[in-house]
């Protein structure tokens, strides 16, 4: 090979090589197209304008053909007028703003050495465009509320249909195989994570008697916490949700009838102990959503006196820290009967600054991944799926965990 044939090869392989680097990323990646509800109309089920409520199904195979696991998206709620009618102008409250095709990762990757206890069954990705955590039924109609699903015509605005949107998906998905399954594992993120504690009872009652079936929130364990101002900040903003999108009565009938607010059955503590499916909860000790929305909301920190520490956790000043413990120390105290009570219930409770963990491939199994006494998240929730182990984790208070990769 002469000079001009190596001088010209070599700028063949420097302008194809980020192509060719790029193809192989893309072959990594697990594409997996959008279903619409086509029969939802029928239950009434509607995102919050109007359009047709959707999922991704990847099928299974091999010795997973018969399991399923559901995972809800997240994506935080709405609970006023305002806020729903942004909303609803957006992927987060309708499935015509939404990517047709979703990136299946971490928990719903279909590779085994990625995914290894889930890898090849039956996965679903749940989109949300509701704002409620799949839990409200009621319709603003030119200024009033209804709950018929006969009223459809162009004077309404806004569809609060997330229960029936989460019925819909399940009875379009049992002739699919999952009225027929073996094992089946519900799950979700954020407020797809609180939507696991809404509907986990519910989900089992679909199911087969002799399925294994089981639930697992990821950043979902929302806590009933006064901000920085002592004000509860996410309680108000729960009971105007509730109020607007008519939640309660789609709330835990034993948990509402025992507790003197029944909206309250809305935050995970209150509800958990009601649950007699399965349960594992997967959530950060120091969650940055919480942090940010429930501990210091914009309006109890008018000055911006946690501005730095909110960006960068090494920023934040002794007394910062101090709160910063004391919310760690509210969320296990939440969780202590839990641990010590529940025999078939798994916890993995870390000290990283994140917020969802499950659906991400760094931080649910790869060589880098958090850890607690060794264990990532992917073989802390298969042990305690196939009961290989006794799976509940806490890990020490920040800063002692050197595994955590993501801090803020």
């Amino acid at each position: 090979m002469n000079v001009n044939s190596v001088i010209l090869l070599k700028l063949v392989l420097l302008i194809c090589w980020p192509w060719l680097v790029y193809s192989k990323g893309e072959q990594n990646r697990l594409l997996v197209n959008m279903t619409l509800v086509h029969n939802a109309s029928t239950l009434g089920a509607y995102c919050l304008d109007g359009s047709l409520p959707a999922y991704h199904l990847h099928r299974g195979f091999g010795a997973g053909a018969s399991n399923w696991l559901l995972q809800f998206e997240g994506g935080g709620w709405c609970n006023d007028i305002k806020s729903c009618l942004d909303r609803s102008k957006t992927r987060r409250g309708s499935t015509r703003y939404m990517n047709k095709w979703e990136v299946f990762s971490g928990i719903l990757s279909n590779n085994a050495s990625l995914n290894p206890d889930f890898y090849n069954w039956n996965r679903v990705k749940l989109r949300y465009c509701d704002g409620a955590s799949f839990a409200g039924d009621s319709k603003f109609y030119n200024g009033t509320y209804s709950r018929s699903s006969s009223e459809r015509n162009g004077s309404t605005l806004l569809y609060f249909r997330g229960q029936r949107i989460w019925q819909a998906i399940i009875l379009d998905l049992l002739p699919k195989g999952l009225g027929r399954a073996k094992k089946a594992l519900l799950s979700g993120c954020s407020a797809g994570g609180l939507a696991t504690f809404l509907h986990c009872d519910n989900f089992t009652g679909y199911l087969p008697k002799n399925a294994s079936v089981k639930c697992l929130s990821d950043a979902g364990f929302f806590l009933d916490e006064r901000d920085i101002s002592l004000n509860h900040t996410i309680r108000s903003f729960y009971e105007d949700l509730i109020s607007l999108q008519g939640v309660e009565p789609n709330l835990n009938q034993n948990c509402t009838s025992t507790l003197y607010y029944p909206h309250l059955c809305f935050f995970p503590q209150y509800a958990l102990p009601y649950i007699r499916t399965p349960f594992f909860i997967l959530n950060s000790a120091y969650d940055v959503y919480q942090f940010h929305h429930i501990l210091v909301p914009p309006s109890s920190d008018p000055q911006r006196h946690w501005y730095h520490c909110e960006l960068n956790v090494t920023a934040c000043n002794p007394s910062q820290l101090n709160i910063l413990q004391g919310f760690r120390k509210d969320m296990l105290e939440a969780l202590r009967v839990f641990y010590e009570y529940s025999r078939r219930g798994g916890m993995y409770i870390n000290s990283c600054f994140t917020h969802c963990q499950s659906e991400t491939q760094d931080t649910w199994f790869a060589v880098g991944s958090p850890r607690i006494n060794n264990k990532t998240i992917a073989e802390a929730v298969g042990n305690w799926y196939f009961s290989r182990n006794v799976s509940k984790e806490i890990d020490c208070a920040y800063p002692c965990d050197t595994t955590c990769h993501n801090m803020i």
